[in-house]
């Protein structure tokens, strides 16, 4: 058995009773802080806001938001390939504040991301867009009003006010109501209008057939039964207006046969060119993942394109949005405005964007992870948390401003060799 020294010894440990004078000023008690505002500040990151949304939210409802299509694939593979993506830090780069803003679709964002469009948002929260552009308006970021959104083209300008809002298209089978949709975006002062190309028809999206998920919601015995241990959402649902697509008329039943009954699958790029001469502002492509899509949708007169898979939607075990943006920034060239979407979920994952080659991002899931939490200030924490993340992100890699971000910032496994 091994002796130490007795110089080397521990000496007992001396106890005495504590003195209470010292302890009184370490004894913090409060009555714990209950509601929305702290249910929301405890939330540490977007992760934390889902959980939240997934007991506060009915099945049908989250799934709707939380699924994607078939296996759901697609929605796998982008959380594995973000969370493959080495950030390098860079020491002795000091950065107090990195500046987030950037210059997007003709306009300025305060943060390098913004809210993508979202479909029937009011089944999620029933502040649904309002508290979307609201909170959107407030941060200072672009948020855009889907096609299949609750809230009409107007109703939603009056709610974001002063805030930079785009205006999300599906080419409709009736050319006509088509234009009045895009006459109508232009009106309201929609400064983008992002154009859909990824859905000529409804992805098979496998949790909404086994929820039964219908428009408007069937009140059955088993919604009735989800809904009950749930009763903010029940009590938002029986007191507001009634949930309806605000752009489309007739629009009841299941979703596959809502959007294949009034959406176009023979979409060309003839469509496109005609989309280009009607409408005065920013038009941005959405549903961009290769080479030979990258240069149609320039030719036809995009001023920028979404590199998106609709977040794992609609084709399963198509290519991952970050994978795939590398490529189109070769084929566009440096000057081409570029966005990705689908499955950002943290600042992270917005940072690792940029650095291969984005110019901005925008969040779905995850705004409405917010939006089910807790409304109007479930997504501005969304906004908050994201923020941070990307700010001490940004300073641990020596970054000033997004600009800042290239490849060489990150390592990307599928780009070695």
């Amino acid at each position: 058995m091994l002796s130490l020294p007795r110089s080397a010894r521990l000496t007992r440990l001396r106890r005495q009773l504590p003195d209470v004078a010292e302890l009184a000023p370490l004894l913090k008690l409060s009555a714990p802080a209950v509601g929305r505002r702290a249910r929301l500040a405890r939330a540490a990151d977007v992760a934390d806001l889902r959980a939240i949304a997934r007991r506060r939210t009915p099945t049908p409802a989250f799934d709707y938001v939380d699924g994607a299509a078939k296996r759901e694939i697609t929605a796998r593979r982008a959380r594995e390939v973000f969370d493959s993506v080495e950030l390098l830090p860079r020491i002795l780069h000091g950065v107090a504040e990195p500046d987030l803003s950037v210059e997007i679709a003709g306009a300025h964002s305060a943060l390098p991301f913004g809210i993508a469009p979202t479909g029937f948002t009011r089944f999620m929260h029933s502040e649904g867009e309002d508290a979307g552009a609201a909170a959107a308006a407030a941060a200072g970021i672009p948020f855009t009003l889907s096609t299949m959104g609750t809230r009409s083209i107007e109703e939603t300008a009056a709610a974001s006010g002063e805030g930079d809002r785009w205006f999300q298209l599906y080419l409709w089978r009736d050319r006509d109501r088509a234009r009045d949709l895009i006459d109508r975006a232009a009106a309201a002062g929609y400064g983008a209008l992002v154009v859909t190309v990824d859905t000529p028809v409804a992805g098979q999206r496998l949790r909404d057939v086994r929820n039964g998920m219908t428009i408007p919601p069937r009140l059955t015995l088993r919604t009735l039964a989800d809904a009950s241990y749930r009763p903010e959402w029940w009590w938002n649902f029986l007191t507001t207006d009634p949930l309806t697509f605000a752009s489309l008329s007739d629009s009841s039943g299941d979703l596959p046969t809502i959007v294949n009954g009034m959406f176009d699958p023979t979409l060309s790029i003839r469509d496109l060119e005609w989309i280009r001469s009607v409408w005065p502002g920013q038009l941005l492509v959405k549903g961009i993942l290769t080479r030979e899509d990258t240069r149609r949708a320039l030719d036809a007169g995009a001023d920028g394109l979404v590199v998106s898979n609709h977040g794992g939607r609609q084709l399963d075990r198509a290519p991952v949005s970050l994978q795939a943006l590398p490529e189109v920034r070769a084929e566009a060239g440096p000057e081409v405005p570029i966005i990705l979407d689908s499955g950002i979920t943290t600042g992270e994952d917005i940072v690792a964007a940029l650095a291969l080659g984005a110019d901005f991002t925008l969040i779905g899931r995850a705004y409405l992870y917010g939006l089910m939490a807790g409304g109007q200030e479930g997504v501005r924490r969304v906004i908050e948390l994201l923020a941070q993340e990307v700010r001490v992100a940004m300073s641990l890699m020596g970054a000033a401003t997004t600009a800042d971000l290239t490849p060489e910032s990150v390592r990307a496994p599928w780009l070695r060799g």
